[in-house]
């Protein structure tokens, strides 16, 4: 995990991204993809961390609606970015995958509900 790299300006986790070898991260604008990214020029442009910090999200359209981000972003706004990275740290030491080799979807992917992601952040995998 590179902490440093913190989460996206849609939540997603670019700590534990490996997608983009030696990126520095999407709120250092370093992200590839920010020319097209309706999150990271939202975000920029209303002077926001993040989308947990908008009261207009979800916003319709693209990775906004996908469960995986509308929980990472629901963590964000009820505990914070160093609780979520707490969070995420551990489950990666217990053996949760972000992201599944050569793929952009990974074991928080699986749930069909926010509130199950939640759980699973919160719990890690075969936590009671």
């Amino acid at each position: 995990m590179k902490r440093a790299l913190g989460f996206g300006y849609c939540g997603l986790a670019c700590c534990l991204c490996s997608e983009q070898e030696g990126c520095p991260g999407c709120r250092s604008g370093g992200c590839p993809d920010k020319a097209w990214c309706k999150s990271f020029q939202c975000g920029l442009a209303r002077g926001h961390a993040g989308c947990w910090e908008c009261p207009e999200f979800p916003c319709p359209g693209e990775i906004r609606e996908k469960t995986r981000v509308r929980a990472f972003v629901e963590f964000l706004r009820r505990h914070g970015e160093t609780a979520l990275l707490d969070c995420l740290e551990r489950n990666e030491r217990a053996g949760l995958v972000y992201h599944y080799p050569g793929r952009l979807t990974g074991d928080y992917d699986v749930p069909e509900t926010v509130e199950e992601i939640l759980e699973l952040i919160e719990r890690g995998a075969g936590n009671p």
